[in-house]
């Protein structure tokens, strides 16, 4: 959203110009302001943005309803190995952003036949763990907790990181130019998170989105903090009804250059790969 200046003649002429999605395709609109900006521009900013976010809102509970409707037509017997496949496509994405190099077939191997590929043992070890944690959250809602949250780090890193499995940071850490909060501070801001999630009246979708920022963000774990942050993001859409969001590995450029530009940048982002990947369910 933008103020152009055009010039009739000897006068000029302002413009609010605005861009939204819909269907799929970039329509930009312009309103008229008049000969000079008025005083109250912010005003009409605000005014002009509440209204979209009323249409993406829209949308988004629109992906919501016809996903449970989908949802409910599978029987509990498919249901089951369509959760499978989810967290085995979930896990190899999650765990190749982060540096694995287990494929995707070689993730469903170890999984389902029980196969270990020629590939480094903590990876294969990280896969089983994060399957088993990942199908778990998805079958037993629990209150989103310090523990909760201690307790899948634990659970996905206590054989191949016993150091740090479960517990919160005592160190300074760095992500490339970024450097994380102080260690002393992580407790009360992750205390912080965790009371903003549970009080938020906020859009399940843009929730997600806030929460996995803010999360990344503090950087609370020595490591690990991505798949533990994407696995929040998931519980949060899952158990409000959502369709889960599975970050792909081949885009994850996009995903890891979201993150320096800010928070709303990295909400806008989220939610327009949102509707981007659920775009049938909005019909």
């Amino acid at each position: 959203m933008h103020i152009l200046k055009r010039k009739k003649g000897n006068q000029e002429y302002f413009y609010l110009q605005h861009s939204f999605r819909n269907n799929g395709k970039v329509i930009t609109k312009e309103i008229y302001l008049g000969k000079t900006i008025p005083k109250n521009i912010d005003k009409i900013k605000q005014k002009l943005e509440q209204e979209n976010r009323k249409e993406l809102y829209k949308k988004l509970e629109k992906i919501k309803e016809n996903f449970q409707k989908e949802w409910k037509k599978i029987p509990n017997s498919v249901r089951e190995k369509e959760l499978q496949e989810i967290a085995i496509a979930f896990t190899y994405n999650t765990n190749a952003i982060e540096g694995s190099t287990i494929t995707l077939s070689e993730t469903r191997q170890i999984i389902k036949e029980i196969i270990a590929p020629n590939k480094d043992l903590r990876d294969i070890k990280e896969t089983e763990s994060h399957y088993k944690v990942f199908l778990e959250m998805l079958k037993k809602k629990e209150s989103i907790t310090n523990d909760l949250l201690l307790k899948w780090h634990k659970n996905i890193f206590g054989e191949t990181k016993k150091e740090i499995a479960g517990k919160y940071r005592e160190y300074l850490v760095r992500v490339g130019d970024y450097i994380a909060p102080d260690w002393q501070d992580v407790k009360n801001l992750m205390s912080n998170l965790v009371k903003s999630i549970n009080k938020s009246k906020s859009n399940s979708v843009e929730l997600a989105a806030r929460a996995h920022y803010k999360f990344e963000s503090i950087h609370p774990f020595g490591d690990g903090n991505g798949r533990i942050g994407r696995l929040l993001m998931n519980y949060i859409l899952w158990y409000n009804k959502y369709p889960m969001m599975i970050i792909e590995y081949k885009k994850r450029q996009a995903y890891y250059k979201a993150f320096p530009r800010g928070e709303e940048y990295f909400v806008k982002y989220f939610v327009k790969l949102y509707l981007k990947v659920n775009n049938k369910r909005i019909g």
